[in-house]
């Protein structure tokens, strides 16, 4: 049986989705795992149940005017199923406001058997035909699926970034099948204290394997994205790069590496501190100056959330607060989108 590869996500085809994705505005992650946001709620003092989760959420995805900045949202499998109080399918909720819902599909990293010490596989490609269908019912139009990679001696080996990278090209070759707009997360790790050529010569490494295996899976550029770090020097190092090296080194390793007919890149923020991932977005819009053949913008969790949760506190009368919070940072990084932030906009 032969695969429709102009398949229509609503009333737009996969290459519009992609395209409104990144065109101007950027994604909020809202796809923490249960683990992860309970991370996120402990230093505040709030107990990760089901309805604080969805009370979070949802302050989020009602914030008034967030669809200026935000053009997507990354769910989890509970968020997709879940409403806001008066009933509404988040979903539904997100898509009535103009941004496009989307879903993280991956199962997360366990190590990788046979590879080094410290190798992480991703897992989640069992099963995902049909659980993108029923998301794709759910209103689901954009998934996620993101493999992690450490520097260190000898570091990522071949294997792993082989490995990887076959399940994100068979993750995103399902994903166009079943009329959802994959984006394909490599993310090469900021832990450790490697220089800021470590991380583009791994980052390079990786994202070539990447872009081969896909080719060979017959995956169609125009319609997916890639989310992907910057090219940073590791969070230990004894000398940071500065944001214009940052951003110089970032663009050289895309243009050396990304294909034109990609439509974009929504960095992730990778331990980043909100301002840093502002400042390093802009910075690489900037000197880009419009002339990549990418859209270069924001798939951000902790960079879009932090200040927001602070605000918030686990309590409804800081609602308010927290989508202010929240707001700020979104417009903040959409104008980052556009090289016109400043840090005197921080405020």
């Amino acid at each position: 049986m032969s695969v429709d590869r102009s398949s229509t996500v609503g009333t737009a085809s996969l290459e519009e989705t992609a395209l409104a994705l990144v065109r101007g505005k950027g994604i909020l992650a809202a796809d923490e795992s249960m683990g992860t946001i309970k991370k996120r709620f402990d230093p505040i003092g709030v107990e990760s149940t089901e309805e604080n989760r969805r009370s979070y959420r949802g302050m989020l995805f009602e914030a008034e005017g967030a669809e200026e900045f935000v053009s997507g949202v990354i769910l989890f499998d509970e968020t997709i199923r879940q409403k806001d109080s008066e009933g509404t399918p988040f979903p539904e909720l997100l898509a009535g406001k103009g941004i496009i819902p989307g879903i993280k599909v991956d199962k997360g990293t366990k190590p990788l058997a046979g590879g080094e010490a410290g190798e992480k596989i991703t897992e989640g490609l069992d099963g995902l035909r049909p659980r993108l269908a029923e998301y794709r019912s759910l209103g689901a139009r954009f998934a996620k699926l993101r493999t992690v990679y450490s520097i260190g001696d000898d570091l990522p080996s071949d294997y792993c970034v082989e490995a990887n990278s076959h399940v994100q090209a068979y993750y995103a070759a399902l994903c166009v099948e079943q009329g959802i707009v994959p984006i394909v997360e490599p993310e090469v790790l900021m832990d450790g204290d490697h220089s800021i050529d470590g991380c583009y010569d791994t980052t390079l490494r990786v994202l070539t394997s990447v872009f081969s295996r896909l080719a060979l899976y017959r995956v169609p550029l125009p319609q997916i994205l890639l989310k992907t770090n910057m090219i940073l020097s590791g969070a230990d190092a004894s000398e940071r790069a500065e944001v214009e090296e940052v951003a110089k080194r970032t663009l050289e390793c895309f243009h050396e590496v990304l294909p034109p007919e990609l439509p974009g890149v929504v960095f992730l923020s990778g331990g980043q501190s909100e301002e840093e991932a502002t400042a390093h977005l802009n910075a690489i819009n900037r000197q880009a100056g419009g002339e990549a053949p990418w859209h270069l913008s924001f798939s951000y969790g902790r960079a879009l959330q932090a200040s927001a949760l602070e605000a918030w506190r686990g309590s409804a009368a800081n609602l308010s607060a927290g989508q202010e919070a929240y707001l700020h940072r979104a417009k903040l990084n959409a104008a980052a989108v556009h090289g016109s932030y400043s840090p005197e906009m921080e405020g």
